[in-house]
């Protein structure tokens, strides 16, 4: 399928609203630019025109200089959209040195202060022959710049061009980092931005928007995340809920997030709600802990006194983000922790992933662990995994399992999976263990 040329060129000159590595390139050299800034005050120098007050100004000179740089930059900015413009007209990619071209215009607009960006978005504006859709994405990467060190600006920014963001999903990327940026430091005022410009702009400041900017104050004041998800409106609560657990890094901020959820949780009216927000919340913690080492992540589990369904919910969201050296610890921690019948469909799953992804070390754990059921459940599970492709070793510790329903199940599992072009020792497997 044929990409449009926006999405040509936001992927070069765009990609940092959805996150990609070119981002973090881009906060190193705004992070750069502050550190120069700061340096400069020292000896008494402004560089920041957005403060007229201070006591070094700029000059008329100076400042017909940088306005002249920024519509350069636009220029070029401009002739590269048009550019790759034509190039998906004829069907082409861009090249190794267009990408580096890209590159260096993103760090070149990366350096422009917010006077000089709002001459570039004036300039986008008054380019002719740009599409809509064209416009907006070098609109919203030149806002972008400034959405993670001054977020205030690029709001102001973005809402001057928010007649050409009706689409959902353009300028609320931006909208989303940009309140993001600014709850870290003040949330309350993010907050007021939020509900003052929400029936304004209501296509830039979507449910989307309103989650990053409670996502990103969560860390530091979980209680208040929780509360303007009911205050902001937001319509995706289970997401919104989600969202504010997966932010939590630290166990201090896990447990203030767990506390915070728990208190929330018990607002609510309906029982059946409070169940199901509360199970996908505390999968959310299971990620990060999964992916943690094993020792510190059980100590936090074991102070925070889970309920049997709060323990259940975090076991079932260990699945899949577990670091393969620690599956074998977590696998027989699940199976003290919960009762027979929730251990073994949670133990299954766990052994089933993991021989998946390495069918050998989940086969050396099961050489090395304990007799008895948690042994039993992960030995069915194994052997039902390696049945289509090792079925001689899935039937050897199929044999190991205790006589009875268990065993024979996973012996009909293992035949049919056998694989079919070798038959001769299919059947002969059939008739070993007399399956009908």
């Amino acid at each position: 399928m044929k990409i449009s040329i926006a999405a040509s060129i936001l992927i070069l000159l765009v990609s940092a609203l959805f996150g990609v590595p070119n981002h973090q390139r881009l906060v190193t050299l705004r992070e750069s630019h502050a550190k120069l800034v700061a340096a400069a005050a020292q000896f008494g120098v402004s560089i920041d025109p957005d403060h007229p007050d201070d006591p070094v100004r700029v000059t008329k000179r100076e400042r017909e200089d940088k306005e002249a740089d920024a519509k350069a930059a636009a220029a070029e900015f401009i002739a590269f959209a048009r550019e790759m413009e034509a190039l998906q007209k004829n069907g082409k990619t861009p090249d190794e040195a267009q990408q580096k071209r890209s590159m260096e215009m993103m760090e070149r607009m990366a350096s422009l202060d917010a006077a000089q960006l709002k001459t570039v978005i004036a300039e986008i504006r008054a380019a002719k022959d740009l599409g809509d859709e064209i416009r907006q994405g070098l609109i919203g990467w030149s806002i972008l710049t400034l959405a993670g060190d001054q977020p205030q600006t690029a709001l102001a920014l973005l809402t001057e061009s928010a007649d050409l963001f009706k689409s959902k999903g353009k300028g609320s990327h931006v909208v989303s980092s940009s309140l993001a940026a600014w709850a870290k430091d003040d949330a309350l005022a993010a907050v007021d931005w939020a509900k003052q410009n929400s029936a304004k702009f209501p296509d830039l400041i979507t449910d989307g928007a309103k989650c990053g900017m409670i996502f990103g104050m969560a860390a530091q004041d979980p209680r208040l995340a929780f509360k303007l998800i009911g205050d902001l409106g937001i319509k995706e609560i289970s997401h919104a809920i989600s969202g504010i657990v997966m932010v939590t890094k630290t166990p201090e901020q896990r447990t203030a997030s767990l506390n915070a959820l728990r208190e929330h949780l018990a607002t609510l009216p309906d029982a059946k709600t409070r169940t199901e927000l509360s199970e996908n919340a505390v999968r959310g913690f299971a990620h990060d802990i999964g992916e943690g080492e094993f020792e510190a992540g059980t100590r936090w589990i074991a102070d925070s006194n889970f309920s049997p369904l709060e323990l259940e919910s975090f076991v079932s969201g260990l699945h899949g983000s577990i670091k393969s050296g620690d599956t074998g610890k977590w696998i027989e921690w699940v199976g003290e922790k919960l009762p027979p019948d929730k251990a073994d469909e949670n133990i299954e799953s766990l052994v089933s992933r993991w021989t998946s992804n390495d069918y050998k070390a989940a086969g050396e754990w099961l050489v090395s662990a304990p007799a008895g059921p948690v042994k039993n459940a992960a030995i069915q599970s194994y052997a039902r995994t390696v049945s289509e492709y090792e079925p001689a070793t899935a039937a050897q510790w199929a044999v190991t399992l205790p006589p009875g329903k268990d065993r024979d199940q996973t012996l009909k599992t293992i035949y049919h999976n056998w694989p079919k072009d070798a038959a001769a020792a299919r059947e002969a497997f059939k008739q070993e263990h007399g399956i009908k």
